[in-house]
């Protein structure tokens, strides 16, 4: 095999990772001044890509006292199958609960994450969209603040209410409307008289 058939070159298209982030006080602090916003980024395949508050430890800081030092790790994979780059992501928090599409991950848990993603970490949100590539070595990611979250965009908002059992009323705009029909009860909630 030639050797220039196995050097990576500029013309090799890059896997880019999309991350485009969210916090619903942005507006009024400044988490993302330590971050490249805007520009494609190159990265080594072979380095896992840190997001937390540690600068020397993670490639993409966030200035917020409330996000773990080392937050999240994203490593990159390929299969024997597949000329694409793929990404697992690893929890690496201790304290906070982080999420990928709805899929809670415990301190040390990963997931592979599929070409769309949201992530959840304590009121962030992270939309990751994989653009696929064939180089080997290294791959792209471009940072961008969105204004409104991602959730919202793809339809995977969260409820704000705790569900309440359904006593078969409805309520429209905003007053409760006499509903006639059979009404469900659970055995245990009537009373013997």
């Amino acid at each position: 095999m030639d050797v220039s058939q196995t050097i990576e070159t500029e013309e090799d298209l890059l896997t880019c990772l999309h991350i485009k982030i969210y916090h619903p006080h942005q507006a009024s602090q400044a988490f993302y001044c330590l971050l490249p916003l805007g520009i494609r980024k190159k990265h080594s395949a072979d380095d896992p890509l840190r997001f937390g508050r540690d600068a020397q430890a993670c490639a993409f800081t966030l200035a917020d006292p409330r996000v773990s030092r080392k937050q999240l790790a994203l490593h990159a994979y390929r299969t024997p199958q597949s000329t694409d780059t793929f990404f697992t992501l690893h929890n690496l928090s201790q304290k906070g609960r982080l999420s990928v599409n709805g899929s809670v991950l415990g301190y040390l848990e990963r997931m592979d994450l599929p070409d769309k993603a949201l992530i959840r970490f304590g009121e962030y949100e992270m939309l990751i969209i994989r653009e696929s590539g064939e180089a080997k070595g290294t791959f792209e990611v471009e940072l961008e603040v969105l204004v409104v979250p991602p959730s919202r965009e793809t339809g995977m908002c969260v409820p704000t209410m705790t569900p309440i059992m359904d006593t078969s009323s409805c309520v429209m705009n905003g007053f409760p409307a006499l509903t006639h029909g059979p009404s469900e009860t659970d055995e245990t909630l009537m009373s013997h008289s």
